[in-house]
Order: structure tokens, then C-alpha cells, then sequence
């Protein structure tokens, strides 16, 4: 029986989700699959119930050929669609972000996409945050029925729900190699209801019997994008040897089961708190991992089995940084290794001026025009940012959530000290001030998260803050090193 989820009323999904980012690899060198014949290798997954298929906009032809499924076959009314909007970082009008939604519901010949995923490049630069605005205006006229977003860390997920978008789902690697989601995403998701649609479970095919005592492949040698992406995992989790001991600790448990690497690996994740589903790709008309996928429902790890997993991947190291950092912050730990297959580059959030002894920006905030002070002032290799609070445009960003308004300062912040040229590692001062008492901890927390590498000094006071519903304001200075 194949186990099902209800992310919400109205949607229910197959734990285990079809992903089809190998259509992608499948039209490599200028190839187009046939979308009425591809679709066709759709159908054996439907009667088998993984009734659930995970695509994104850049995956190639698989919005066209999941949409020619939906829409020719008799069974494809049983069928979810999630895609992702993947977008270039400058997204400024809300006119962009309907063309690119209406460009997935035309490709897959449907009205309203039932899970809308959206991948956001450079949280320093707030236009994040406007095309999450218009998504969910689009979610309350219908055209989108749910929101989710992919590739999230803990924070800005926290910024998002908490100022008012509706997101049932995050889509995060998640695996024995990469246990990332265990911690800051796993207390955001209690806290707000979401769940996680893990991928990456099996690490491009790296948790299964072929590699088990095997010498360690040269990068080259290495067949798919994803297998260049996971290697690089392993890489940071310990490297080969490490990884081959987890390796053997699951085989042996796999034996005790008459099962699969892969199958314990995905069983194991599937119990795992907030995970609502697994994603396991497919590489339509070349195989099909149909009844290997069905046996993982029959499993049932014991209490001692999980406990001997987690004794096996507690001794790799962790991955570095948050959810979704691999495609944000060094190491990039994608098939290129860098982000050159995603990205030209990113612009600095702020425009300077300058005159003759300083250099300015501003944020837009009407604060700044009211009062007449420029959100940062570099002079020298100086850096002094105002006092900033959670505001973008004429919005509260964070709700009522002091965490979220101070993750949110945190990034208008670093955004002002790397558009004048420094980082936030340059940072050598902040100082805090919280309008209650009470919002001391999770400011101080949050501070913490951002901070923990660089520890500057830092001041908290109690202050009455102006303006209705702001509940933090951080100043910062910073020396901009100098070149030898």
C-alpha cells in the first residue's frame, strides 16, 4: 500500500514523489524528448499510486510532458504537478512573475498549478521578498493553489511565513550524508506547520549496493549531474572512507531485511519529523524503479535499527551551513561545483552615491527621505549602517516574530555593507535595541545564528522604538580590510 500525505485539505501526495529533473540530463546536448511518448512511461507509476511528480522550469521538457499525461490520459486526473519557479535574481514587477507562472500553466495545459515552489538566489536583496508578495496574490486569485519554496534555510523561511505568505512546503536535500534540516528548520516547521519534501535521499544514487567497498571515482569519471553533485557531498561530510563506513552499517541493516541500501535509506527518512514526502528521480523510458519504490512501504525500521543509523551518520561531519547554502555560499556544493550553470552573477542590492568625502546608499525606505539620513555611510575603509529595522517599502517585514524582524535587519545590513564593498565578517560592532524585554532571547538567538563566526561587540538595550509593530533596531560599523 502506498503511504499518502495530506499537506493540506484539498492535497494529498504520494510519500514517495516522482522527481524528473533527469529529463533534463535526458535532453542534454540539444535533445528533445517526445512529450506524447515520453508521457506514456508516466502511466505504470499512476496505477502503482506514486500519483505525486516533482518538476521545475528549467527541468527540461517535463512540465510539457507531465501536461500531456493530465490531459490525455484517463488517469491523469488522479495526478498532483508540483513545479518551481527558478528565477533570475532581478525580478521587479509583478507583471514577471504572472508571465513565469503562466508560462508552467501553459506548458502543462492546466488552469490552476496545485504546489507552486519558489527558489529565491540572494536574501540580502529584498526583491526576494516582493515575488513572494505577488505569488501569493496570484495564490488568492486561483491560479496557484498552494505555495511552497525550495531550497530555504531556517531564517528566511521564518521572514516569510511570519510577514504573511502562505507556505505549506519547503524543498531541501535531506539525507544520511546531509542532515541539515535537523536542527533551526526542524523548530521553524513546528512552529509554522510546514513540512518538508526532501530530495537528494538516495544522493544521486551514492546510497545504494554499487558503491559499497568500491575504489573512490576521479570527478570525471562520474556519469550524471547528479553524481558530480553528490560526490561533492560526500566530499564535505567526511569523504570516501567516511561515507563507506555508513555505507556498510545500512547494508548490513538492508540484509537483516532482504532490502536495499536505497530502501533503507529512504525508509529511514521518511520517519523523520516534518517530512511529508521523499523525492526519488526517474529517468523516464531507461528505468523504471517501480517495485524497488513499493518495497520501501513494507518496511519497518526497529527502535535499535534507527538508533545504530544514527550512531553510523553521527560520526560524518556536518554540512556546512544552512538549507539551501549550497547554492548561496561557499563551498557550492552543485554538479559544477560553482554556480556558473545558475548564475551570471549578482549585483550589488544598493546603488552608492558619493561625494567628495564619503559614499552613500539608501535603502527606499520612507524613514530614510523623512528624516534625511542615508542607510549607510562608508568613509575611508569605514563603514557605518543606521539604525535599521524590519521595513521594506512601506511594509513590516516579520510580523509580530522578533526573530524574523531580526534575520530580516541582518540581511538589509549586509546587503548595505556589501554594496559599499566589504561583508558582513567585516563587521566590528552592533548594537540592539528591543522595544519589549521579552523579545530579548530570540533577537539575541537570531543575532547569534548570523554573528557566530564573526562575534563582534556587541550592546542590548530596551528602548522605545518608533513606528507601530517594530520590535528591533540594529546599528552596525565595519572596517573594510585593505589589500596588502
Amino acid at each position: 500500500m502506498i503511504e499518502r500525505y495530506n499537506l493540506a485539505d484539498n492535497l494529498s501526495i504520494s510519500r514517495v514523489l516522482t522527481g524528473l529533473w533527469q529529463i533534463a540530463d535526458l535532453e542534454r546536448d540539444n535533445k528533445t524528448l517526445d512529450p506524447k511518448k515520453t508521457s506514456t512511461y508516466l502511466k505504470p507509476y499512476v496505477e502503482a499510486g506514486f500519483t505525486s511528480f516533482d518538476m521545475a522550469d528549467h527541468y527540461g521538457s517535463a512540465e510539457i510532458i507531465t501536461g500531456t499525461f493530465k490531459n490525455s490520459d484517463p488517469l491523469g486526473s488522479k495526478i498532483q504537478l508540483f513545479t518551481k519557479w527558478v528565477p533570475t535574481p532581478k525580478v521587479t514587477s509583478k507583471e514577471q512573475v504572472r508571465t513565469a507562472i503562466s508560462r508552467s500553466l501553459d506548458r502543462m495545459q492546466i488552469d490552476q498549478l496545485d504546489l507552486l515552489q519558489y527558489h529565491a538566489w540572494n536574501y540580502c536583496d529584498p526583491e526576494w521578498l516582493d515575488s513572494m508578495f505577488w505569488l501569493q496574490e496570484l495564490k488568492e486569485e486561483g491560479i496557484i493553489k498552494h505555495i511552497g519554496v525550495t531550497n530555504f534555510d531556517a531564517p528566511h523561511l521564518q521572514i516569510a511565513i511570519a510577514s504573511g505568505i502562505d507556505i505549506i512546503t519547503n524543498q531541501i536535500s535531506y539525507s544520511l550524508i546531509d542532515q541539515r534540516a535537523k536542527h533551526q528548520m526542524s523548530s521553524v516547521c513546528k512552529k509554522y506547520g510546514v513540512q518538508l519534501l526532501a530530495y537528494g535521499t538516495l544522493a544521486g544514487g551514492f546510497l545504494s549496493e554499487r558503491w559499497l567497498h568500491t575504489p573512490e571515482p576521479q570527478q570525471e569519471e562520474l556519469e550524471t549531474w547528479s553524481q558530480n553533485k553528490y560526490k561533492r557531498f560526500i566530499d564535505e561530510a567526511g569523504g570516501w572512507s567516511a561515507y563507506q563506513k555508513v555505507l556498510s552499517v545500512v547494508n548490513g541493516i538492508a540484509q537483516k531485511h532482504n532490502s536495499t541500501i536505497a530502501n533503507i535509506s529512504s525508509r529511514y527518512m521518511l520517519n523523520q519529523d516534518h517530512v511529508a514526502g521523499i523525492i526519488l528521480g526517474a529517468r523516464l523510458g531507461v528505468s523504471n524503479h517501480i517495485e524497488e519504490n513499493k518495497a520501501i512501504f513494507q518496511l519497518q525500521l526497529s527502535k535499535e535499527e534507527n538508533e545504530t543509523i544514527e550512531n553510523a551518520i553521527s560520526t560524518l561531519s556536518s554540512i556546512p551551513g544552512n538549507c539551501g547554502d549550497e547554492y548561496r555560499t561557499p563551498p557550492f556544493l552543485t554538479a559544477a561545483g560553482d554556480l556558473s550553470d545558475h548564475l551570471d552573477g549578482l549585483e550589488p542590492v544598493y546603488k552608492t552615491t558619493h561625494d567628495d568625502r564619503r559614499t552613500k546608499i539608501h535603502s527606499g525606505t520612507v524613514w530614510e527621505d523623512l528624516a534625511g539620513y542615508s542607510r549607510a555611510v562608508k568613509r575611508g575603509n569605514r563603514i557605518l549602517v543606521s539604525g535599521t529595522t524590519a521595513t521594506h517599502g512601506d511594509r513590516l517585514i516579520g510580523g509580530d516574530d522578533p526573530a524574523a524582524q531580526t534575520h530580516f535587519i541582518i540581511d538589509k545590513i549586509q546587503a548595505s555593507i556589501e554594496s559599499l564593498g566589504g561583508t558582513l565578517d567585516d563587521v566590528d560592532r552592533t548594537k540592539i535595541m528591543i522595544h519589549n524585554m521579552d523579545d530579548w532571547e530570540p533577537v539575541a538567538r537570531a543575532h547569534g545564528e548570523r554573528f557566530k563566526d564573526i562575534r563582534p561587540a556587541n550592546t542590548m538595550v530596551q528602548a522605545g522604538l518608533i513606528g507601530d509593530g517594530y520590535k528591533v533596531e540594529i546599528e552596525a560599523e565595519a572596517t573594510v580590510k585593505t589589500s596588502a
